[in-house]
């Protein structure tokens, strides 16, 4: 800066003026008028001037956080069957068509995302020059008068001349950070300085930030892969089985951008990821083969992984080079340019070994299964298929309450007489796992799912425990059976015997559907219940506890309107219903009773007749008789809700695991980076940054010798409490107030 003298101007603060030359705006008076623009170059100067402007892009960038929600709460890239399950028919085929299911791959999506692009790139293109000339418009023009209208002005006197106070100034300002331009005038010189510029860095750190994350956004998403499916002419594939995948199905190792699923087992190799897309998947070939040696994973004590990660072997397909790596949640690996990143884990195909167990009749059957596999049963109209679905080793329930021998564990043992005819199904016919105030967890070790679909394709979901469970005091296996994925699965607990086996609730089970069998057990417990003299009671006696049995046993035809089944049904429920059809009301309580201990003492003669012909010794009354009686009654009459008639057990199994590899070519991923790195400066530094300007007018002081009179105002761009104080504080130590 340099330094005014009367009324001539230093070479040196001349040299530091903008030019103050000014043109005439005025046409002349005899200049013809001009044509107006065309209709369409006005529409087209109103679109651009739209699309270029801040609520335009503010409108887009709303609209798309909206989306993203959605796109946030809908779960993306379900099967269609979930989505129905979920809203019904009617609203899933209509979010469907709205590509709610693929927000961020839907056409209608990328379209805003391009638009806030274009919109977001004008704003910075308009308004950068301006930024620009701000940067170097120190404002050192303004009148003197205007200082007046400012609300933070301040007027003083300096005891120097008018060229010490200028060069105190000047160095006090430089010392100060603030930068500073002077322009001399015939009555003074105005100075005009300014701090805190990079403010409109900000502005245009976070707009081009914008820009960098969306065109990140776009290259790393689906649109560089349908472009290059539309010039390779590439198809989606809708199929199940990708082994029938077609050339124009698989895109080569050169896609520039993509991100999909690759799945290994252990031992096994694989060198194609799926890609998933909204009609159907495209199978992308990688430029090297990824051997899964060993998975690895550590769970905690709720059965929730803690740690997995993969021990792999890449092998490239063009050099034959192999690269040992492992790569474990948020440790991914790269390799030529793609990243591999642990996704999931699932199960390889592991081998089962299985015993079929028919429920009414001796003949089982040993079977050899794979998970993923399937195999054919019956033939015809009955014809099924057994599907394997999956195997879990580990399962961690909670087992608190009763079933660790709290209060509700004595409960367990309550005679059968007590039973509630009405309720009783469906307390039992529940959820497999008992939740009580208290949790105790516990592995209860393996499980395996399988299906079986019938002819129309129609398939009921099974999940069976590989070892019985401790429930309210009792050991049981669970058999679990739902209708649909979107359902929970519905346990029958099965009691064990002293072997810790289902083979005496399964002879019980089978000599139950036997008439011959029944018929037995209802004489031996007439013979056992009436008086020996009384001949004709005991006649009756075994009459009606054949009638108990066959009803029990669902062999008598009742319907039962049942909203699990709507057929001839027997249990529990076939006794209740006979009472609330067969017994006035106010004789229903006792002969409920009467009933069902004929019932127990029926099934008791039924078990041991079972275990005589199992070569088993005859069971002796006692506490533990009574609490697996207990047991069985209810599981028999939940039985018959189960809709197989035979019963897969998992006897043993050769546990193979696999990894979920997301394979991701990410060329937007620096341009995102590079996003996020200016978007923090840019909010940092509109937030934090505060640009101020500041005007100082020096003249000489009429009438005092060697003082010179200043007159200073002060503005922001953004009005602080603290700003105030901050312009006192520069008025003491540059002037000194008039009084």
């Amino acid at each position: 800066m340099g330094v005014w003298h009367g009324a001539r101007m230093p070479a040196t603060i001349a040299s530091m003026m903008a030019p103050m030359t000014e043109k005439s705006s005025v046409p002349p008076a005899d200049s013809a008028p001009t044509n107006g623009p065309s209709p369409a170059r006005a529409a087209l100067a109103d679109a651009m001037e739209l699309l270029a402007s801040m609520r335009f892009a503010i409108s887009l960038l709303v609209v798309i956080c909206i989306t993203a929600v959605i796109g946030t709460v809908v779960k993306q890239n379900e099967p269609l069957n979930n989505y129905v399950n979920q809203f019904g028919p009617f609203w899933s085929e209509l979010f469907g068509r709205m590509n709610l299911y693929t927000v961020y791959s839907a056409w209608w999506f990328l379209l805003m995302m391009g638009f806030l692009v274009v919109s977001t790139s004008l704003c910075v293109a308009r308004h950068t020059p301006k930024i620009l000339r701000d940067f170097r418009n120190y404002k050192e023009s303004v009148r003197e008068q205007s200082l007046q209208a400012f609300r933070l002005k301040g007027l003083g006197y300096l005891h120097l001349g008018p060229e010490a106070s200028l060069q105190q100034l000047n160095a006090w300002l430089s010392a100060h950070g603030w930068r500073a331009r002077a322009q001399v005038r015939n009555t003074g010189v105005m100075i005009g300085a300014k701090k805190g510029s990079a403010h409109k860095v900000g502005y245009l750190a976070a707009h081009s930030a914008i820009v960098l994350i969306c065109l990140g956004g776009l290259f790393d998403g689906d649109l560089l892969v349908r472009v290059v499916m539309w010039a390779q002419g590439k198809s989606i594939y809708q199929g199940a089985d990708l082994n029938l995948m077609a050339p124009e199905n698989r895109l080569g190792p050169g896609n520039p951008s993509f991100r999909g699923n690759l799945f290994v087992p252990e031992g096994s190799r694989s060198a194609a990821a799926i890609l998933n897309m909204p009609s159907g998947v495209v199978l992308q070939e990688l430029p090297f083969e990824v051997e899964l040696k060993k998975f690895k994973v550590e769970y905690y004590e709720t059965g929730m992984p803690k740690l997995f990660a993969s021990d792999i072997v890449i092998h490239d397909r063009e050099t034959g080079a192999t690269q040992a790596a492992t790569v474990k949640v948020n440790e991914p690996v790269t390799y030529r340019g793609m990243t591999l990143y642990q996704s999931s884990f699932e199960d390889g195909g592991s081998e089962l070994k299985l015993r079929m167990r028919n429920l009414s009749g001796n003949d089982e059957v040993d079977l050899t299964g794979k998970i993923g596999g399937a195999i054919q049963m019956g033939q015809g109209a009955d014809k099924s298929t057994l599907e394997f679905s999956d195997l879990r080793v580990i399962n961690v329930e909670n087992l608190g309450g009763a079933a660790a021998g709290g209060a509700g564990a004595s409960d367990a043992a309550t005679d059968v007489r007590r039973v509630d005819l009405v309720g009783r199904l469906e307390q039992h016919l529940g959820a497999g796992v008992s939740v009580g105030a208290k949790k105790t967890l516990r592995n209860v070790g393996p499980s395996f799912s399988y299906k079986i679909r019938d002819a129309s394709g129609q398939a009921r979901e099974y999940n069976n425990y590989m070892l019985p469970l401790e429930l309210e005091g009792q050991r049981v296996f669970l058999l679990g059976v739902r209708e649909a994925t979107s359902e929970g699965f519905r346990y029958l607990r099965v009691p064990v015997d002293a072997q810790d086996s289902m083979e005496a609730w399964l002879s019980m089970r089978r000599a139950l559907a036997d008439p011959a069998q029944r018929s037995r057990a209802a004489r031996r417990y007439a013979e056992a219940a009436a008086p020996s003299d009384n001949a004709r009671t005991r006649e009756q006696l075994e009459a009606t506890s054949l009638r108990v049995l066959t009803l029990f046993a669902g062999a008598e035809g009742l319907q039962v309107n049942s909203p699990a089944q709507g057929a001839s049904i027997g249990g529990l429920p076939a006794l209740s219903d006979f009472v609330e059809k067969e017994v006035p009301q106010a004789e229903r309580p006792r002969v409920s009773e009467v009933l069902l201990r004929i019932l127990n003492g029926s099934l008791f003669e039924l078990y041991k007749q079972a275990q005589q012909q199992q070569g088993q010794p005859v069971p002796e009354p006692g506490p533990q008789t009574q609490a697996f009686m207990t047991q069985a009654v209810l599981s028999l009459s939940d039985a018959m809700f189960y809709p197989s008639p035979m019963v897969l057990q998992l006897q043993d199994f050769k546990q193979v695991q696999a990894s979920v590899f997301q394979v991701t070519r990410a060329p937007g991923r620096t341009l995102v980076y590079a996003g996020a790195v200016l978007l923090i400066i840019g909010v940092f530094a509109m937030l934090y940054i505060r640009e101020r300007r500041l005007w100082i007018w020096l003249e000489s002081a009429p009438g005092r010798a060697e003082q010179t009179r200043v007159r200073m105002a002060m503005s922001s761009n953004r009005d602080t409490p603290d700003l105030p104080t901050e312009f006192e504080a520069l008025k003491r130590q540059l002037l000194h107030e008039e009084a």
